[in-house]
């Protein structure tokens, strides 16, 4: 099951400089996207040309802690991409694109785990994942073939787009990762995401998202970006494209009160747990 990726794993701004370039990048998004239409539900006959977008302001779940049938009101699903979409709604699949899991780190290859100075794995100490290696064009081609693989499977089992996580990974690499490295890999995964006939969601990380029409990006699902002030960044980079998982009340409330009316926005708890356990929580109001 992979964990939820909270506040603690997201790229927020906290010097002036990095304030101003990220308005400078925001403006960089400002042309709406034409190039992408809706495709129909799951399980339909998809072209060669059209990449679906999740519609705007709908009803949204986050299973990615597992999954259940999604209540009435809901037309975008987001799961684990071991699990299979729901006919008839919008689905999402997630996959762990930049960080390897625990229970995965020994199926990687040594020298794609990104070491330090002394030899040792980089690891987020938040999820005790392992940061890949994408710092040189090879180590990137080598990493997204593997993650490319799980991009197929989801195409295969009907998804209609990917959600590749820790796109903020450089922000935890002891400064060995850059802003570029992670959008040349970004850009990757949207070609080969695009080719399968995928739309592909840009994981939080705000400070990149006026770079998206650069790095090929449909769509952002942002984690508490109402608890942080961050929805309007999202929204105008990606014409209001976006669904957002809030984890706290005061989360949703604040999205709700802004954007409410805009974006497709729900409240889960921090494990995305499933229903009958103890801390399952799923509310839009």
């Amino acid at each position: 099951m992979p964990p939820v990726k909270r506040v603690l794993r997201r790229g927020v701004l906290g010097t002036a400089t990095s304030l101003a370039a990220l308005l400078t990048l925001a403006g960089c998004g400002a042309d709406r996207d034409t190039s992408a239409s809706p495709r129909p539900a799951t399980g339909s006959v998809r072209t060669a040309t059209a990449v679906g977008l999740p519609p705007l302001h709908a009803g949204f779940d986050y299973q990615i802690g597992g999954a259940y049938p999604p209540a009435a009101d809901v037309r975008i699903v987001s799961r684990d991409r071991s699990s299979s979409p729901v006919r008839g709604l919008y689905n999402i699949c997630y996959v762990n694109a930049f960080q390897a899991q625990p229970e995965e780190r020994g199926q990687w290859p040594a020298d794609l785990l990104l070491r330090d100075a002394d030899g040792e794995v980089v690891v987020d100490e938040d999820w005790n994942e392992a940061l890949l290696d994408i710092r040189t064009p090879d180590k990137r081609r080598r990493v997204a073939e593997r993650v490319e693989r799980w991009i197929d499977d989801c195409a295969d089992k009907g998804f209609d787009a990917v959600e590749p996580d820790n796109y903020d990974s450089y922000t935890r690499s002891e400064k060995l990762l850059t802003a570029d490295d992670a959008t040349a890999f970004i850009t990757l995964l949207s070609r080969h995401a695009h080719e399968r006939h995928l739309a592909i969601g840009q994981k939080n990380t705000a400070e990149l998202a006026g770079l998206r029409k650069r790095t090929g990006l449909d769509f952002a699902v942002a984690e508490e970006c109402g608890e942080y002030d961050e929805c309007g960044t999202y929204a105008q980079a990606f014409h209001d494209r976006v669904v957002v998982v809030e984890y706290t009340d005061s989360g949703l409330r604040k999205a709700r009160s802004a954007f409410g009316g805009r974006l497709s926005i729900v409240r889960r708890d921090v494990n995305v747990s499933t229903p009958g356990s103890a801390d399952y929580v799923r509310r839009t109001r």
